[in-house]
Order: structure tokens, then sequence, then C-alpha cells
């Protein structure tokens, strides 16, 4: 980065960081006098003629050392490898958030900027996912992954996490001269691009960083505040072609994220699942408002613009094949305690116990808090 550069991007974080200015104002701004600079530039006055007198005075007040610090420290960060500031004046600023109604005047990014303008789909859903919830999102990404769709989630806990790692396990399974054609992932954060929360996901994001990119909109230093996520949300969405909720409770913030796709012009995708369980309702209230019920891949490739993208008949697609296991049979696809299991197969607790330890062995099963069993395939 020259000098020249970092007195143009100084001047864009500084007006990012003015009080009263946010992106309709920052608009407004940069269409009556130009780049940032130029605002900075210009009289009080003229100031006045766009922007209240508040945001007016607050533009012309002198960088104080606390934003100074942040200046430098931004630039120290932009120089070090795969760090990129993005700017609405930057040919890299991702095309697709430019058309959205509120993009960010700043975007940080770590990792492969070559990401933003790929091929997407959004995965979200809930933070406390069932065992199958967790699956079938591990099983869309690698699927969507190996037909060339990045994959973009929130770096959460539960779905966004199994999306991440499903899109990561496909894109790292081949050699490097072998990924081409390949999607990856994006992790669109709440904080600032050089903090990782949850703490618990430190080391999903760190291979994120290598293998795909994290994306903030967020300064660096930034913490994790509870206002800052659903705000993201938008990111996630607009830079994708389609957002999928897999498992979301009726009052959800995946289902903000699948709102605003709509409102983006994106499509919408959920995965039924149990009208029992809470975390299918805001699927089936998606489904009710026009949302496509999908039980595969396919079914999101069909309705995307890449239409080239084929899911080829590897193991990471998704699908439920039939079992002639008579303990899966009686279980169905809703939770089921070990009593309940045992009168409808008409087993002794013994028995059932064994039958049920091999399939928890061979992953067709998972048992989950509480004590009670769900059937994974």
């Amino acid at each position: 980065m020259t000098p020249s550069d970092e007195g143009e991007l100084a001047t864009w974080i500084r007006l990012e960081q003015t009080a009263g200015v946010g992106p309709d104002t920052a608009r407004k701004l940069l269409a009556a006098f130009g780049l940032p600079q130029d605002i900075f530039g210009a009289s009080l006055a003229a100031l006045g003629n766009v922007v209240s007198e508040r945001v007016a005075k607050a533009l012309k007040t002198p960088v104080q050392p606390a934003l100074q610090a942040l200046i430098d420290r931004t630039i120290e960060w932009s120089a070090q490898r795969n760090n990129h500031v993005l700017t609405w004046a930057d040919p890299d600023y991702p095309k697709a958030l430019l058309n959205i109604c509120d993009p960010p005047v700043i975007l940080y990014v770590k990792g492969q900027l070559q990401l933003l303008t790929a091929a997407s789909i959004a995965i979200v859903g809930s933070r406390n996912a069932t065992a199958q919830g967790l699956l079938n999102a591990e099983q869309f990404a690698a699927a969507l992954s190996h037909s060339g769709m990045t994959v973009i989630s929130g770096l959460a806990l539960g779905i966004d996490t199994s999306a991440h790692r499903g899109s990561l396990k496909a894109y790292t399974s081949r050699n490097v001269d072998d990924r081409a054609g390949l999607g990856s992932t994006i992790a669109v954060i709440g904080t600032g691009a050089d903090i990782v929360y949850p703490a618990r996901n430190r080391a999903l994001a760190h291979e994120i960083a290598e293998f795909g990119c994290i994306v903030s909109e967020y300064p660096l230093g930034m913490p994790a505040i509870a206002a800052n996520f659903p705000r993201r949300n938008r990111i996630i969405s607009g830079l994708s072609s389609g957002v999928l909720v897999v498992e979301a409770a009726a009052q959800s913030g995946s289902l903000i994220t699948a709102r605003m796709a709509g409102e983006q012009g994106r499509e919408v995708f959920a995965i039924p699942g149990s009208i029992h369980s809470p975390l299918s309702k805001g699927c089936h209230q998606l489904i009710r408002q026009g949302a496509k019920l999908v039980e595969s891949a396919q079914d999101i490739l069909e309705e995307l613009p890449s239409s080239a993208f084929i899911v080829s008949s590897q193991p990471d697609q998704p699908r439920h094949p039939p079992s002639q296991d008579p303990v899966l049979i009686a279980m169905g696809f809703d939770p089921v305690d070990h009593d309940t299991l045992a009168l409808r197969c008409n087993m002794d607790s013994a028995t059932l116990s064994g039958c049920l330890l091999k399939l928890e062995l061979s992953g067709s099963i998972a048992m989950l808090p509480g004590g009670a069993y769900q059937r994974l395939s």
C-alpha cells in the first residue's frame, strides 16, 4: 500500500467513523463532493447544505488520538498477507453488496478475496440445532461446495459451524491442483475482523481465513455486541444468490436473514422437519410464505442462476436411503426415549441397548441431551 493509498484509506475510515454518518449520509456526501478527502476539504457552510449542522461540525472536527490509533492499526493490518480493506471506491468491493439498500461503507476481509464474487449460497439456522440439523447443514454444504458454490454463513455455533465445516471438508479433501471448480466458504462476522467470536470456533476461523475468507463491516477491535449480529445478516444474504434455512424456531435470527434475502431479490430455501420439533416451525413458516422446500442440493441448484452447476454423485450429497433395520424403522425421524422405543420394537431393555449402541457407533443415530435418541440416516 503506497502512502497515497494509506492517506485515502485514512479518509474513508474517518468518514465512516464520524458521528451521524451512516451509509445513506455517506452516499449523499460522496455524491455532493466526491471522495472523502474532498468532503473533509469542504467548508462548514457547504457541508451544511447537504447534512445537518451537527454532522457538518463533526466532519470538521480534527482527528482525535483514538481515531488516529484506529487508522494506524487498520493500515498496519491491511498490509499483512491476505488482509484487505475495501471501500465503495475499490474495484474489488463486491457489486452484489453495492446493490442492497444499506451496503457497508467499508469491508474488512481476511482470506481469499476472489470468493466475494464467486457463485454462493448462504446456509443459516439455529445455534441450538438438533443432531439431524447439524448433519443436514454439513452434508448440504459439502454437496454445494462440490458443485462449485461457495457457502456463506455467520460463524455462530450450531448450523453455521456445520455449514462452514462441510464446505471446508469438501474443499480441502482435494489436492491444491484439483480444487478448481470447488466452492469454499465465507464467514460474515459481527465483530472486528481481528477478533474470533465465539472463542470455541477459533480453530475453525483460522481454517476459514486460510482456505476461505472472513468478512466484517465493523472496525478492528470491535467486540461482540448483541445488536451487531442481526445487522450483519444483510451482508450474508446480500453476498449470496440464495439463502437456505436448515433449522429455525418461530422467532429466530435466521428468519431475519431469510426476510432480508427476499427483500434483496434472493431465493429462499428451507428444509422441512418434524411437526413436533420447535426448530422446524421457522422453516415451515417460510415454506408457507413461498420459500422452496428442499430435500437435496440439486433442488437448490435448479433454482439458482448458476444452472451449470451439476451435483455429482459423490458421497457428500445429502440423501435419505430407506433402511430395513427394525429399530430405525420404529424410531422414525423424531426424537424418542429408550422406553418408548422398547415398546415400539417389542424388545427388552438390554437387547434394545445393544442395538442402539451398534447404530450409534455406525453413525445412524445420536443420543440427545436428556437421553433421547434421534435417527440421522
